[in-house]
This record gives structure tokens, sequence and C-alpha cells, in this order.
């Protein structure tokens, strides 16, 4: 399989090839939690959770792990506690399990 060319909110750790990194801008207070494209070079997550007392980040790390079928402790908000711009780390998951279970499937 040739190498795939990451979307610009996915990177790959340097040191790790299991270990990879995600740009996210995050909007609280959504219906339901969710995908909502990209913004600004950044995953774009619709979150349903108030930004009140780490709440949305608590969320966002639920559904993140949800989503990815794996552990919290494997997912890391590592930038942007008070802040809708946020750096997730992920590990032990390849980059195709990452983006299929993140970005929207296409049917036609």
């Amino acid at each position: 399989m040739s190498s795939t060319q990451l979307p610009v909110w996915l990177k790959q750790d340097d040191s790790s090839t299991a270990v990879y990194h995600l740009a996210l801008y995050c909007q609280p207070g959504a219906k339901k939690t969710e995908v909502q494209g990209e913004h600004d070079g950044r995953l774009k997550i619709r979150l349903a959770a108030p930004p009140v007392e780490g709440k949305a980040n608590d969320a966002l790390i639920a559904w993140l792990a949800k989503q990815l079928k794996t552990n919290r402790s494997h997912i890391e908000l590592v930038a942007g506690d008070l802040s809708r711009l946020k750096r997730v780390t992920i590990t032990g998951m390849t980059q195709e399990d990452i983006l299929q279970a993140l970005l929207p499937r296409s049917s036609c």
C-alpha cells in the first residue's frame, strides 16, 4: 500500500509510528457530538457538552475513545484546556484507523 498524504490536522509523531497528534477546533454546546468537517486546518468537532469546569474536555476524550474504539488512556489532551483550539495525542493506533473512525463515510 502506498503512503497516504495525511490531512493537515493529523500529524504522526517523529519518534514513534504509533503516536499521532490531532489538531482540533471544538465547538461546545451543540445538539449532538459530531465531526463537522475542517476549520482553519483543524478537524472541527461539535460537542454536546457545556464549556464549564472541563465538561467539554471530558466529553471530547470520551467521544474520541468511543469513535476510535480505544481506551481513554490512549488519548491525551496536550494543549487547549481552556480554548476551542485543542491538540490531542493518540497512541496505539494506525493512521487508517483514525481516519476511518473520524472522517464521514461517503457513499454512492
